[in-house]
């Protein structure tokens, strides 16, 4: 499909708690909104599949029709859904098939809110009778073999990153500076809930941390750990009420620092004279700096800029802080927040303007395990 448009597109990015929606006329957002999900409606889902929550969001979209999602469903060219965890794959626009369903009802790589993504969308645009499309999913993978080795046989690296905001802002940055992106060399340092440092060159994502296991610590992962004292933590946690993986990816970082994952009230307390505070934020920009660092080196020092973005970059002293540390590798520039609707708008949009092909998963998936054995 390609037109010039322009174009009606519904983006759906569903979270734990709620499902996030835009409408966007080509890539500028007439309608925004999230439907929320009580603990009332989630409590029947609790020991289900995430995917078993789907008639139930489906119902929740649809009944918020004074905000005119409904009629922009109707009326669409393409509806867009934040893809979940799926096998690995090139980063692109791919159409939302029953490959890609069967997929995430499998959940082999786990259970998450955005595993919902695809099929709300396939189930909206079969309304419509237009295409259903995914954007970049979390696990894009992009990276060379080499970067896969870990140093124990048998275990490699995963690429499960904050894929989507970070190459939509490594694009939007390539057209603000009249740059193609394939042109250009980058650290992106993604900054949420979570850390995604990331380094880009010819048009793809070739390394990022995968914060569920390695990189900075953030606002309740831990990132990387020490091992030998994971192992002793791992020993005693029998003993221990909150299971292992809860302290490490929820309960971990400024969380379990500080009691809170909530970075203004973290800043409020070090404005105040919380020396503790202030030092488990310089920890976490010292590991940030450290891993950008790392990802510069991935690309041989030859860098075009950083780009940081998230929603800690909205915090002027986080922002200001790291551009500080980071300028001596490349011209640092911000983009606060994480604008995902208007990335996967911009993913679909791309493909209707026939600037790039609509991907077929299964032609693209790759295998999960890449290394070559003995």
């Amino acid at each position: 499909m390609s037109g010039t448009g322009p174009f009606r597109i519904v983006a759906i990015n569903p979270g734990a708690t709620s499902t996030k929606y835009g409408v966007f006329m080509d890539d500028v957002p007439t309608t925004t909104g999230a439907v929320a999900h009580s603990e009332t409606e989630l409590a029947p889902f609790a020991t289900l599949p995430v995917t078993a929550q789907l008639d139930m969001r489906l119902a929740a979209l649809l009944a918020s029709g004074q905000r005119g999602l409904e009629e922009a469903v109707a009326a669409a060219d393409a509806v867009v859904g934040r893809g979940g965890l799926l096998e690995p794959l090139p980063g692109g626009t791919y159409v939302i098939d029953d490959d890609v369903i069967a997929d995430l009802r499998a959940a082999r790589r786990g259970e998450h809110a955005s595993n919902l993504g695809p099929m709300l969308a396939r189930r909206l645009a079969a309304t419509a009778g237009c295409p259903a499309y995914l954007v970049d999913p979390v696990s894009v993978d992009e990276w060379p073999d080499v970067a896969r080795y870990t140093g124990l046989a048998g275990i490699e690296r995963e690429s499960l990153s904050h894929a989507l905001n970070s190459r939509a802002v490594a694009r939007r940055h390539a057209r603000r500076h009249d740059r193609s992106y394939d042109a250009l060399r980058l650290v992106v340092v993604h900054m949420g809930t979570g850390i995604t440092v990331s380094a880009h060159a010819g048009g793809r994502m070739v390394d990022a941390c995968n914060s569920m296991d390695e990189g900075p610590f953030g606002m309740d992962r831990a990132g990387g750990l020490p091992v030998s004292r994971l192992l002793e933590l791992a020993e005693s946690v029998a003993a221990d009420k909150v299971p292992l993986r809860r302290r490490i990816f929820g309960g971990g970082g400024v969380q379990s620092y500080l009691g809170t994952s909530d970075l203004r009230a973290v800043i409020q307390r070090i404005d105040d004279g919380d020396e503790y505070a202030a030092d488990v934020i310089n920890a976490m920009l010292y590991q940030v700096v450290r891993e950008a660092g790392a990802m510069a080196a991935v690309l041989d020092g030859r860098l075009d800029a950083v780009l940081l973005t998230g929603g800690m970059v909205h915090a002027a002293s986080i922002a200001e802080r790291l551009a500080a540390r980071l300028s001596w590798l490349a011209p640092v520039h911000t983009y606060p927040g994480e604008d995902e609707l208007r990335a996967l708008a911009e993913g679909a949009l791309r493909v209707l303007r026939g600037e790039q092909p609509a991907l077929r998963y299964a032609e693209h998936r790759l295998p999960r395990r890449r290394l070559r054995t003995p």
